[in-house]
């Protein structure tokens, strides 16, 4: 057990120049007077809380794809995205502490690893939340905060600022998590699970908390929903908001690309592709989670682009919603990229297929027309989203050259490879509709005429009468053959 020294009492402490901030403001003489935590123990504390972060961020982009609640899907992309950040902090500050070689890999106790398998494999959404929203989070919350409180805050300023962006950024994940629990587990959940969540408390003092600061309690950690290993879940799941998953009768990209239309249809449809893109943190999870031993930089960035895309479909949503438009009811939201690619090809493939569409959304026809669209349709709202969709497209890109084309001789073979893992995805327009997944129904008037009672103005007939679909043009506008 460790246990800070405090200071002993300062006599004849002399004052700062006319009572400015001492120290930098970054406490009191006294308070740095204290011996505080040493580098090893420093370290060794550190090490735990990046374990953390990093085994929070694997579970939260681990169950994206196959959660179907979807403001769930958008929060653990946003969450993930915070984890990323903060393993890459802590791996850095340990860097700086004459650590090498650093150690991050290794798991720093049994137990740890044991609370973190339970709630990677926990069998419902309920559980899911508890595990991390009112296990693991409030441990690590409580490990940082007792870091501020035990260390020098003159000598340890670097970790403290480290873990202050840290409870910041818990804090919001604790709101989050706590009114999803509200919403979610009730007391039959609670009471189904109750043995579940004290063999959660119990690795959790087992391994003397989790900065290890306690004195361990003794006994041995049975695992439950963990004794078997976890194994990814690469379908796509929705709520029930997503009626029609297959639906493919709209095809967003022929109309926005059609110079007899207007720009003020056209927004509509880009807040369609923007919600749509749902799919591509679905799609990105299995990426993430299917390809291990990268350096966390890769993780790093991939997150960061997974939580862009969960962005731009609540970019969509609002979009939707300041039209006035029931998009749930009125806008059928597919998934059928999504179950394609992680069902279809491999991991590398799909990066491939994401790279080829990257790189065709920075030329002028790209996401600059998608921007211009917008500032030509007198809605603000839609230019400004596309405008910061833009720029996330353009970091993307280049995500996509640090990450992906180092695999390739060249540019133009990175493409080529991602253009061919494309072509052979087969997305079963015809099947789907065979089999009574879907009817393709062209629900493109009924939001187009909502949308002209919004703005108080009659629906052009031509607008009104658009019914190409994804049959035979694929969203890059690539001519298919057949239902491919």
């Amino acid at each position: 057990m460790y246990i800070a020294v405090q200071p002993v009492e300062a006599m004849n402490t002399p004052v700062s120049y006319r009572n400015l901030p001492s120290l930098a403001g970054l406490g009191s003489l006294k308070d740095a007077m204290k011996t505080g935590l040493s580098i090893e123990e420093c370290v060794r504390r550190l090490k735990r809380y990046h374990y953390a972060f990093k085994r929070l961020h694997e579970i939260l982009v681990a169950r994206i794809t196959a959660e179907p609640i979807y403001e769930l899907k958008m929060g653990f992309s946003l969450h993930a995205h915070y984890c990323a950040e903060h393993v890459a902090a802590l791996r850095k500050r340990v860097s700086e502490m004459r650590e090498p070689p650093l150690g991050l890999d290794v798991v720093p106790d049994a137990n740890l690893e044991i609370l973190f398998d339970e709630i990677l494999n926990a069998p419902t959404t309920e559980e899911l939340l508890l595990g991390v929203y009112e296990k693991a989070l409030p441990a690590l919350k409580c490990a940082l905060e007792r870091h501020k409180a035990d260390t020098n805050p003159l000598a340890d300023s670097p970790s403290i600022r480290v873990c202050r962006f840290a409870l910041l950024e818990i804090g919001d994940m604790l709101d989050f998590g706590e009114r999803g629990i509200a919403a979610l587990a009730d007391a039959p959940v609670r009471g189904r699970v109750a043995g579940w969540l004290e063999l959660l408390d119990d690795a959790l003092a087992a391994a003397g908390g989790l900065d290890g600061v306690a004195d361990p309690v003794p006994g041995k950690i049975i695992r439950l929903h963990s004794a078997k290993p976890f194994k990814f879940d690469g379908t796509p799941r929705r709520d029930e908001r997503f009626p029609d998953p297959y639906n493919m009768g709209v095809n967003a990209e022929v109309f926005l690309y059609n110079e007899k239309f207007s720009p003020e249809p056209k927004t509509l449809m880009m807040f369609y592709k923007r919600l749509r893109e749902i799919d591509v943190p679905e799609m990105m999870a299995s990426i993430i989670t299917e390809t291990p031993g990268k350096p966390w930089g890769y993780y790093r960035d991939m997150t960061r682009q997974l939580w862009d895309e969960a962005r731009h479909a609540m970019m969509g949503e609002v979009g939707f919603a300041n039209l006035e438009i029931d998009w749930p009811h009125k806008v059928m939201i597919n998934y059928t990229w999504s179950l394609a690619l992680n069902t279809q090809l491999k991991p590398i493939e799909r990066h491939a297929v994401l790279y080829f569409i990257e790189q065709g959304l920075m030329p002028k026809n790209g996401k600059r027309f998608e921007w211009e669209v917008g500032q030509a349709s007198h809605n603000p709202l839609s230019a400004l989203f596309q405008d910061y969709d833009w720029a996330d497209e353009v970091l993307h890109a280049r995500i996509g050259r640090d990450w992906y084309l180092k695999e390739f001789a060249n540019a133009q073979e990175a493409v080529k490879y991602g253009d061919e893992c494309w072509s052979r995805v087969l997305m079963n327009w015809e099947n789907w509709r065979t089999q009574g997944l879907t009817q393709h129904r062209n629900w493109w008037p009924d939001v187009y005429r909502d949308a002209c009672k919004h703005w108080g103005i009659e629906p052009d007939p031509a607008v009104l009468a658009y019914s190409t679909t994804y049959q035979t043009v694929r969203a890059d506008l690539k001519e298919l053959t057949g239902s491919a």
